[in-house]
């Protein structure tokens, strides 16, 4: 196999450190396992951030999200990991990471987490006629 699952983040300088931007990731495939029984969890990983100095290289994060894919988590758990790295590896202004987990006994799961720079205001919101 050419690649393979990775827990090393790499980052790339951004482009525009002058503006807050919103770069949007949705990982459609995630999955790790569940536990306490063992069997496969999975769920769609919604990744929103402004960037501050670094922005996330992409195939690094396909591997570091496939390296969950044979663990053991807690829904929980596991995206406050995801921010926990995502944050020590670029130093966003802004993250925010939703975890939707498929139905598993009759029970969604939904996982919001957020990270925010110290002295960082978001811009206020624009109101459109």
């Amino acid at each position: 196999m050419p690649s393979q699952p990775s827990k090393i983040l790499e980052t790339f300088p951004n482009p525009q450190t002058d503006r807050d931007y919103t770069i949007r990731i949705r990982i459609p495939e995630f999955t790790c396992l569940c536990p306490k029984t063992g069997q496969p969890d999975f769920a769609t990983i919604f990744i929103d951030y402004i960037a501050d100095k670094e922005c996330v290289e992409l195939k690094s994060l396909k591997m570091y999200i496939w390296s969950f894919r044979d663990e053991g988590a807690f829904h929980e758990a596991v995206t406050n990991q995801m921010l926990s790295d995502l944050v020590k590896a670029c130093s966003p202004r802004f993250m925010r990471i939703r975890s939707e987990f498929n139905v598993r006994g009759g029970v969604y799961t939904d996982v919001v987490v957020e990270h925010r720079a110290p002295g960082w205001e978001p811009p206020p919101p624009v109101v459109l006629p």
